[in-house]
């Protein structure tokens, strides 16, 4: 019976010219009561972790801290319009990634020399930046693999659009280019403005995912180096990763790695607990390839910005180290079979499937969601869930180690993003098309981040592609985490007239198509 509710308010009357909205949305009794009891376990994380003084003097210290107040209102966005399984299957996502991110936070401040400064525990970690995979950290179970960048600038931006402009403006200044990718020009404005915390025995960076990152990683290298006194490895992953000739050396990056952390850390490499790991990351694997087989058909389960987020963090930053995913992939895939055995669908109408590509902005909104709820149309699959599918070997023998090196130095190389901005037309035009058949999609939403120049230099190439397989192809112009270049209504204001004007259609919800929240969490 609820699910007959399902669009059946306006959710862009919940829209104020403020920072919050003006109401909870109703979803029915059973609905509204699970969402009301998720949100107060969110609140009651918030209020364990603030609880703690040394988190008290943090969030004085970091200007970025103040950003994590609005996590319930992050959840509130993700969730507009889910109902039944739906709802379920983003707060066991988004609650995991939230109780993640409070630890990490939690862990960070305990090592930080300004904050905890405990040295026995800041001994016991190793910095990786938020850019790589962290398998190599998969067979060190007494270390702790921590990413200041997570913390400072990728998480901050999605609870508040505006989070990390200041740091982009202080790395201008500073004389780094204007062009240059936002999210790794703000991560070098954070340790330029001594905004970062101070910990760690030593530090893995890899060399991911464009010019833009690497530019950002010789400036946060160079202080930790010479002011933190932390020496930093460069994990130089090979760009033609498809080619089998360049894997040997690709592995070799990997050992290298490894013997670097094992010397600055003391810490010997553990054999069973990488196989642990990899069997977890099979699993992973597993459930998002049953996801995006449901996908493929009439009744998709597992879609949108919660499929892109979720995937991001348990496939590169878990990398099978923490149980709880393993348990959330179990519980999310007894959800979505649940739901396809009854022919659910998250919408009233699915007017269109769509492709989603290119780097996205669901960094500073929720724009996926927002396509499902506004326009009917569900975004399948995108770019940056479209990672990995290979299995690890996971039993311990002499021939599984050395090509356990190999695995890893593929999921390096297969790192979300980089696995399509590197590597050749191929994964990035050809491999597009391909799903598009493969998902029946019968549109392709194309992200135009302005300062990604791997995307950007093919643009003509994709509506060439469009043209000739009769594919109805929307350019999204964007800059990644600043706003003030395109705003939300910017972003939405060019989906709203390429349907409007090219597709003739009008939008399922028409209060969501002008909404007053470019000051909303």
């Amino acid at each position: 019976m609820e699910d007959t509710r399902i669009g059946a308010e306006n959710l862009g009357r919940f829209y104020t010219a403020g920072r919050v909205r003006n109401r909870r949305e109703w979803r029915g009794v059973t609905d509204t009561l699970y969402d009301y009891w998720r949100w107060l376990g969110t609140m009651t994380v918030l209020a364990k972790f603030i609880i703690k003084p040394r988190n008290i003097k943090a969030m004085f210290r970091y200007r970025w801290m103040a950003n994590y107040l609005a996590s319930p209102m992050m959840l509130d966005r993700f969730s507009q319009g889910l109902r039944g399984e739906y709802l379920r299957i983003m707060h066991t996502e988004y609650d995991t990634v939230f109780q993640d991110i409070g630890l990490l936070l939690d862990k960070v401040f305990r090592g930080d020399k300004r904050i905890g400064n405990d040295k026995a525990f800041s001994d016991k970690v190793v910095l990786v930046d938020e850019n790589e995979m962290t398998a190599v950290m998969m067979g060190f179970p007494t270390l702790k693999g921590l990413s200041r960048e997570t913390i400072s600038t990728y998480v901050p931006v999605l609870l508040n659009q505006h989070a990390v402009e200041h740091y982009i403006d202080v790395a201008q200044m500073q004389g780094l280019a204007a062009d240059v990718c936002p999210m790794p020009e703000a991560e070098a404005g954070v340790s330029i403005d001594d905004d970062a915390p101070i910990l760690g025995k030593c530090a893995v960076q890899c060399n991911t995912t464009c010019d833009g990152s690497l530019l950002s990683n010789g400036v946060i290298s160079r202080r930790m180096i010479n002011l933190d006194n932390i020496p930093v490895f460069q994990l130089a992953a090979p760009l033609r990763h498809r080619e089998d000739d360049v894997q040997d050396y690709a592995a070799q990056e990997i050992k290298n790695a490894i013997a670097f952390i094992e010397k600055n850390t003391g810490e010997k490499w553990d054999w069973k607990h990488y196989f642990e790991c990899a069997r977890r990351v099979n699993y992973a694997t597993e459930c998002r390839k049953e996801w995006l087989e449901m996908n493929r058909t009439e009744y998709p389960q597992v879609f949108g910005g919660n499929l892109a987020l979720y995937t991001e963090t348990n496939y590169m930053a878990i990398c099978g180290k923490d149980p709880n995913f393993e348990k959330a992939d179990r519980k999310i895939t007894e959800l979505a079979r649940k739901a396809y055995a009854k022919k659910k669908k998250a919408l009233p109408e699915y007017r269109h499937r769509a492709i989603v590509w290119g780097v996205q902005s669901h960094y500073y909104f929720d724009f996926l969601v927002w396509l499902q709820n506004c326009w009917g149309v569900v975004p399948l699959t995108d770019m940056l869930s479209m990672v990995s599918t290979r299995e690890l070997v996971t039993e311990d023998t002499p021939e599984n180690r050395e090509t356990a090196y190999y695995d890893m130095a593929w999921l390096t190389e297969n790192m979300i993003m980089r696995n399509r901005t590197h590597g050749g037309y191929k994964v990035l035009l050809d491999e597009l098309w391909e799903f598009v058949e493969e998902y029946n999609a019968d549109m392709v939403i194309l992200w135009e981040h302005q300062s990604c120049k791997a995307l950007d230099g093919m643009h003509g190439m994709f509506e060439e592609k469009a043209r000739a397989k009769g594919i109805p192809l929307v350019w999204v112009t964007h800059d990644l985490f600043d706003p003030r270049i395109v705003s939300r209504q910017g972003v939405r204001d060019q989906f709203n007239t390429f349907m409007r004007t090219v597709m003739n259609e009008e939008p399922l919800d028409p209060s969501l198509e002008t909404l007053t929240d470019e000051e909303s969490w």
